[in-house]
């Protein structure tokens, strides 16, 4: 196994231990937690990127790592977002609208039904991000980090990730329409 899938699988053993962080952090009394989870996550997200630089460097990108990568960052992702959402022990500061994690999961269900679905029909694997989608993973991180940090903007970033989250969601379904109607050559 390649160093890239073992980092993106890493990726994936890192969210048990940051779920476990927010269920069992305390305000005033484990702080510790909360910073753990962040740290967790930033070192999710460090990995996210040191994974897809040497795959592209050392060459050893693999059809593995085509379908673990984006399944280890829509875990992480969705997985943080469902849990500010939904862990009531959370004090408001630290909580995400209900509405949030619906947003991001119905877009990554739709982009994962899209992407399987021209898998079906053109047999081919690939799944390249957009340049708007990227920009969009970036946003969900930063909104994770500065929730969890308390910092007074993130409500600012929160709003910005969710409408590149929809404006990205229909970008993929624009190209998907693309791909699935363009026209086959005998």
């Amino acid at each position: 196994m390649s160093l890239a899938n073992k980092l993106s699988l890493f990726r994936i053993l890192l969210v048990p231990a940051f779920v476990v962080c927010l269920i069992y952090y305390r305000p005033g009394e484990q702080e510790f937690l909360r910073y753990l989870a962040v740290g967790l996550f930033v070192l999710g997200v460090v990995t996210d990127a040191v994974d897809g630089y040497v795959a592209r460097a050392e060459r050893q990108a693999t059809r593995l790592g085509a379908i673990l990568d984006p399944a280890a960052d829509k875990l992480f992702l969705v997985t943080a977002f469902l849990s500010l959402s939904l862990i009531s022990s959370l004090p408001p500061e630290y909580r995400l609208p209900p509405w949030v994690p619906i947003v991001v999961i119905s877009r990554d269900l739709i982009i994962v039904c899209g992407w399987l679905l021209i898998v079906l029909i053109t047999g081919d694997l690939q799944a390249l991000p957009s340049r708007l989608g990227k920009a969009t993973t970036f946003f969900q991180m930063i909104t994770i980090v500065t929730v969890l940090l308390g910092w007074r903007w993130s409500k600012f970033v929160l709003w910005a990730a969710m409408a590149l989250t929809v404006f990205s969601g229909i970008g993929y379904l624009r190209r998907g329409n693309r791909l699935l109607n363009f026209p086959r050559i005998p």
